[in-house]
Order: C-alpha cells, then sequence, then structure tokens
C-alpha cells in the first residue's frame, strides 16, 4: 500500500514542492542582496517521465528535485528576484502543495477505513 506508484509520486511531489517553498521564501528575503541569483526548484518532469515509462515505485521514489539558478534578466545591482513572480510561485505552490495533502489523507483513510473493518 505504501511502496505503490502513486503513493511514491504522492511523497516525491511533496518532498519538491516543500523544497520549492524553501528556495521561494530564500528568493524573496534575498530580494535585495547584491548579486543574488534566484533559485528555481524542478521535479514534475522527471516525475511525469518516470510514471509515463512505467517505472516501479522504487525508482519513482528515488526522484530528487532539482535546483537551478534563474535565468531572468538581472536589475542594475546583480539581482534577478522578482517579487510578482515568487508571490505567484508561492500562491501556486501552496496550492498544490495542499492538494496532494489531500490526495495522502485520502489514499491514509481508505486504509485506516479497511483496517478498521467498516
Amino acid at each position: 500500500m505504501f511502496d505503490d506508484v502513486s503513493s511514491a509520486a504522492l511523497r516525491v511531489a511533496l518532498s519538491g514542492l516543500a523544497q520549492r517553498q524553501r528556495v521561494i521564501a530564500n528568493n524573496i528575503s534575498n530580494i535585495e542582496t547584491p548579486g543574488f541569483k534566484a533559485g528555481r526548484v524542478q521535479f514534475e518532469a522527471a516525475l511525469q517521465s518516470a510514471i509515463s515509462s512505467g517505472r516501479p515505485a522504487s525508482q519513482i521514489g528515488d526522484i530528487a528535485p532539482s535546483q537551478e539558478e534563474s535565468l531572468e534578466p538581472t536589475r542594475l545591482n546583480g539581482n534577478n528576484v522578482n517579487l510578482d513572480t515568487e508571490t505567484l510561485s508561492n500562491v501556486d505552490t501552496n496550492l498544490r502543495y495542499q492538494l496532494i495533502l489531500r490526495a495522502l489523507d485520502g489514499k491514509y483513510s481508505g486504509l485506516r477505513t479497511v483496517i478498521k473493518g467498516q
């Protein structure tokens, strides 16, 4: 039950979204730091590819989010953090995180029902 493809995918998604939340917070906190380059977290393409290719849950669970520097243009001080972009990304990430939590809750709720025998 806990090592199926959907559970592994949900765990990878939660991990990736949590890392993205941390990176967004770091980006916003460094919005005025000269030379700071915003970070971006990617995991969705690797996760989708793994699921589409039929990889087993153990391989899907090994997918790790990658963090890269944003290639967006910089301001005069060399910083490229855009508050609007970060705010929208934060809202999107939080909504996705809540959706994944609800999906996991649904899986575990079904498991609790089976264990209780009701």
